[in-house]
């Protein structure tokens, strides 16, 4: 039977890369989307047009009675989770921090670093083999911004990241003894539409020529990363960082 794969965020950018990915590599895979049914909706198709298994299912991740029915129902249609990729996250629009109100922080930890915790704990209670599971793996999305801060445009970002980063640590060797591996990959500029909701669509391109490789990554380049985390290629890999980043 092919492997469980729950990817939050899964409906655009890293998160549609790393599904398409996946199911190639003989994941079954639930396509998590918050709003924007369509393009979740899109990327199951495709996935079916190749021959894999997928599902779409909405959940604000930053809502615990959604993320606890999304989880439920990816039990329903595929059976116990092998695999979660924590990728759903937001950004804002550039700010300082002088300029940034409560709720925009309650908002930016809310979905990006609570949401990662509630779906880690819904993973860690299907995947332990200490709570009857197979073990699993689990990757989290950081970022290069958890290492440079983001000044004068989203430190408030970069210290979510920074926070998934100490979760990663920590949980790795939390569960390290139940089966279950626990990563973090940590992409640099890569042209998504995320920066598009921060008000800056040409933001990766703008940068380019401050990264090493004078130029940005994709997606795609994200997701191998990923799913090489996720597959038994890395079965000794725990606790660990994947810089996807150019050098930068």
């Amino acid at each position: 039977m092919d492997q469980v794969l729950l990817i939050t965020g899964g409906s655009r950018g890293i998160g549609a890369a790393t599904a398409l990915l996946a199911a190639r590599r003989g994941f079954a895979v639930a396509v998590n989307y918050a709003s924007n049914s369509l393009a979740a909706d899109e990327v199951v198709r495709a996935i079916r047009d190749q021959g894999g298994r997928a599902m779409s299912v909405q959940a604000d991740v930053g809502d615990e009675a959604q993320v606890i029915a999304m989880f439920e129902k990816v039990d329903a249609k595929f059976g116990r989770l092998g695999a979660l990729v924590n990728n759903a996250g937001v950004v804002d629009v550039q700010a300082r921090v002088d300029g940034m109100s409560v709720a925009r922080l309650e908002r930016m930890l809310r979905i990006n670093v609570i949401g990662s915790f509630v779906c880690a704990r819904e993973a860690v209670r299907r995947m332990s083999t200490k709570q009857g599971g197979s073990g699993g793996a689990v990757v989290n999305l950081s970022s290069a911004a958890a290492r440079l801060g983001s000044p004068g445009q989203y430190v408030d970002y970069a210290a979510s990241k920074g926070a998934i980063e100490s979760f990663t640590v920590g949980l790795a060797k939390e569960v390290a003894d139940e089966g279950i591996r626990v990563n973090a990959v940590r992409p640099g500029l890569i042209d998504t539409e995320i920066h598009a909701s921060g008000g800056m669509p040409d933001r990766a391109f703008q940068l380019a020529s401050t990264v090493p490789m004078k130029r940005t990554g994709s997606a795609q380049e994200v997701a191998n990363a990923i799913v090489w985390l996720l597959t038994e290629e890395a079965s000794y890999v725990t606790g660990a960082f994947l810089d996807v980043t150019g050098g930068r």
